[in-house]
């Protein structure tokens, strides 16, 4: 059974609380989009998911470092087979928008091959902007955890469209990523 540890990006409010834009707030819509996603993997018996936040107004940690350092806490201890984050992304130009994922290395490792599969599942069915699979090893959350790990920015909440798709196909973002994770081992949907 593949493990799969679920972040869902963000405080209900306070410290890490995360974006806001077009009358949403990141944490919102992480949090169900991860709740989404864990029922749809919990359903499929090849795998085993667990989240960060298993109510929408649970808070992790005390502050911003402790907030992220429970989260690989809690997917290093299980042990999580690999680690995905979900997040909204946000820009000061309203017209930047597409999702995209973070990896801590893209040079052929497990955490580039997976997000490259479910970001093309999210392109496909949510029609967003296909931004790509990007490197970037200052995020805690890819340094830290033992296992392979990706960010996703599902879309951008300061754009108007992106918001739109963030606020109704909150559904859809997860059927996507699970459709990545089964691309991403050969598997099939039951």
């Amino acid at each position: 059974m593949i493990k799969i540890f679920i972040d869902q990006g963000h405080n209900p409010s306070g410290f890490n609380a995360g974006a806001e834009g077009n009358g949403l707030r990141e944490q919102d819509i992480t949090y169900q989009v991860g709740v989404y996603l864990a029922g749809l993997l919990n359903a499929d018996p090849r795998f085993e998911a667990r989240l960060s936040r298993n109510s929408p107004d649970e808070v992790l940690g005390t502050n911003n470092s402790t907030s992220l350092q429970a989260r690989v806490r809690a997917a290093n201890s299980w042990p999580a087979d690999y680690f995905i984050s979900i997040h909204a992304n946000a820009s000061v130009n309203s017209s930047a928008n597409g999702s995209e994922i973070y990896v801590y290395n893209t040079d052929g490792t497990p955490a580039f091959y997976m997000a490259e599969d479910i970001l093309a599942r999210i392109v496909a069915n949510v029609g967003t902007k296909d931004n790509g699979v990007r490197e970037n090893r200052s995020f805690y959350v890819l340094r830290r955890t033992a296992m392979p790990a990706l960010l996703i920015e599902l879309a951008y909440i300061s754009n108007a469209s992106d918001a739109e798709k963030l606020e109704n196909d909150q559904y859809l973002f997860a059927y996507s990523i699970y459709q990545g994770i089964l691309d991403y081992f050969g598997y099939s949907e039951l």
